[in-house]
């Protein structure tokens, strides 16, 4: 009698779990590139889909941006201390630079 009774709660569990499926831990990730000595660091990130990339501009004096331009995606200009996200909810590869100094390259490498 006690098998069946563990077994129809073990049932019960399955079921409630498949009815309320949990976040997959992809989703809550969040990636830091750096920005100083005017590079990324570090210049290519791998992430999963839905991942978050961060940019922190840790510069003393001078301002950049994050500019995708096979999208015609550009952050704001991030003055010393601000930073700037985007959501990656596609597999591929996204080539940016810095709009001010497009010699600063870095690489966004999202799996599925």
């Amino acid at each position: 009698m006690r098998r069946r009774e563990f077994a129809r709660v073990l049932g019960f569990a399955l079921v409630g779990q498949a009815a309320h499926p949990v976040a997959r831990a992809v989703d809550a990730v969040v990636v830091e590139v750096r920005i100083a000595a005017n590079r990324f660091e570090p210049a290519k990130v791998t992430v999963g889909t839905g991942a978050t990339v961060r940019w922190i501009n840790d510069e003393r004096r001078t301002s950049h941006s994050v500019r995708f331009p096979a999208e015609g995606i550009e952050s704001e200009r991030m003055m010393p201390g601000e930073q700037w996200e985007r959501r990656f909810e596609r597999a591929g590869r996204y080539p940016y630079e810095c709009g001010p100094h497009p010699e600063m390259k870095g690489e966004i490498v999202v799996g599925g």
